[in-house]
């Protein structure tokens, strides 16, 4: 089996389709057929089931993903390994979830990449579902995820603690106002794709105000997002630090149980400890060292 065609394999599985699989191996999508079909023709089944909708992997296709995984990672490892002589240069992968990126992350990635120019660092943002499983197959090198996670083949810090609120648009003062505006079945749930933690909070919120059956409508963008939420077309969940002082917005505050998240920054275990990670990890330690002080 041909290394490229198991990388292939396993974006086309993760992205869940052709054109998004091309996107993230920037390829063209001519080439991430050609791949999987000869992967499907060298193993002499079918991987996936092709829909509208995109692609889903065969019963065959799911037992060839964890070892294709797993190849493609130690593959990519080896070679970070053998190049790594302790000054941290060469790729880094990091992912992070996208209200952690927007807020959190500018300042850390400039002081990374002040301290250590010849790290060429790359960064996904993805739902926790999602960065979870890139750092688990090796895609990734490490994630900031919303906690708490617990799993065997992962280490986590502690990187941000967050205050969820629930935001509405800025004419809304309460929630006892949201209610009068809104019918029975409650608002719009504004939310992120399955597999984002916000939005399994926003779901148990919206339970226990009242509204288990509200309406969900997915958005792909933070500033999409703040901006529907503004124009009065539903409600979120969103980092306090993340809205900040918008105006076009209003926050209200929720009990400890709903509002209170840790984000945690994410490791494979088994992962080599490269110099540019290990960098990488210096700076974050350093930034909660300069906000404790």
């Amino acid at each position: 089996m041909e290394l490229t065609d198991l990388l292939t394999f396993s974006a086309v599985a993760r992205t869940g389709g052709i054109t998004r699989a091309a996107e993230e191996l920037n390829t063209v999508q001519s080439n991430v057929t050609q791949r999987v079909k000869a992967l499907e023709a060298e193993i002499g089944t079918a991987l996936f089931e092709r829909h509208s909708r995109g692609m889903t992997l065969t019963g065959a296709g799911r037992r060839l993903l964890p070892y294709a995984q797993r190849m493609t990672a130690l593959s990519r490892e080896a070679v970070l390994a053998a190049r790594d002589d302790g000054e941290p240069k060469g790729p880094l992968a990091i992912g992070s979830m996208e209200t952690t990126a927007a807020v959190r992350l500018p300042a850390l990635l400039a002081d990374f990449h002040r301290r250590f120019p010849a790290v060429q660092l790359s960064l996904r943002t993805a739902t926790t579902a999602d960065l979870v499983a890139a750092v688990l197959d090796g895609s990734l090198d490490g994630a900031f995820v919303a906690g708490p996670i617990e799993h065997a083949d992962l280490t986590s810090i502690v990187a941000f603690r967050e205050e969820l609120v629930l935001v509405t648009a800025g004419h809304v003062k309460d929630l006892a106002a949201l209610r009068a505006a809104t019918p029975e079945s409650g608002p719009t749930a504004l939310v992120f794709r399955t597999g984002c933690t916000y939005r399994q909070r926003l779901e148990q919120t919206m339970t226990e105000l009242g509204w288990p059956s509200a309406t969900r409508f997915e958005l792909g963008t933070l500033d999409g997002m703040i901006g529907c939420v503004a124009a009065g077309m539903g409600v979120t969940l969103l980092p306090r630090a993340v809205v900040g002082r918008n105006d076009s917005v209003r926050i209200h505050a929720l009990g400890a149980a709903q509002s209170r998240v840790e984000t945690l920054f994410i490791t494979r275990r088994a992962a080599h400890d490269y110099s540019a990670l290990r960098g990488f990890v210096s700076c974050l330690n350093k930034q909660d060292a300069d906000i404790a002080a």
